[in-house]
């Protein structure tokens, strides 16, 4: 489903679907409207493939509800996972600074709808707010940091260490303070979960029987963990 953003899609009226990225959120009600009757807006069902690599790249996406992941495949076909975003997020911004096709690809972890730039619409944009150039690079420089801290993890054979580090990594972006805890809904399954850090879906499920056995975390059917010791989750790394 493709269609103009202004047609179908209720969170974009109003100019609230650019002011969710926080990229654009200094801009006025004027430049945001202006921007939204520029984007072009998909809807995706869970499960759906956005774009594959080796694909021509010539888009940024915003996410305006959901989430989707990056991922590559290894040399033996095994899903690896680079990032996760989720609402207010954007992807496809190195393919902004040289003609190229994507290197990773990317799929809706949940139902999505994603609002989108060309690559020259979103230069236009640029020109005329350098700052918001700015702020892509900024977003450039977080991701590739943390490309690196996950290449840096997935190095060490302590499959604790790797299992803190996702755990701390989900806890930093999703979870929620509730009274002296801090409760992180998973947007992964178990089996993603498996594949952001290189093992096995059995190992992600001992591992966190044993964290749990270690009043580190509390664990709140499939779809909630509850950090109980933050620290001693740290430790681990």
């Amino acid at each position: 489903m493709n269609n103009h953003c202004s047609n179908c899609c209720n969170n974009c009226r109003g100019g609230l679907c650019a002011s969710k990225i926080p990229i654009f959120e200094n801009l006025n009600n004027e430049e945001l409207l202006e921007i939204v009757n520029t984007i072009n807006h998909k809807e995706y069902i869970k499960g759906d493939v956005i774009f594959t690599e080796g694909n021509v790249a010539n888009t940024l996406y915003f996410i305006n509800e959901g989430k989707i992941k990056l991922y590559k495949y290894t040399k033996d076909g095994k899903e690896q996972i680079l990032h996760v975003l989720s609402e207010g997020e954007f992807f496809g911004e190195l393919e902004l600074i040289k003609v190229s096709k994507y290197g990773f690809n990317s799929k809706a972890i949940v139902n999505c709808k994603i609002c989108t730039l060309t690559k020259d619409e979103m230069k236009d944009i640029i020109m005329k707010k350098p700052e918001i150039g700015i702020k892509v690079l900024e977003t450039v420089g977080e991701r590739l940091s943390k490309v690196e801290n996950l290449v840096q993890n997935l190095a060490t054979n302590d499959v604790d260490s790797r299992m803190a580090y996702l755990l701390t990594d989900l806890m930093e972006k999703y979870g929620e303070i509730t009274e002296d805890n801090i409760s992180i809904k998973l947007p992964l399954s178990r089996e993603e979960m498996a594949s952001f850090i290189g093992v096995t879906r059995e190992t992600i499920s001992r591992k966190l029987k044993k964290f749990e056995d270690e009043k580190l975390i509390k664990i709140v059917g499939t779809k909630t963990i509850v950090i109980i010791d933050e620290e001693g989750l740290k430790d681990y790394i």
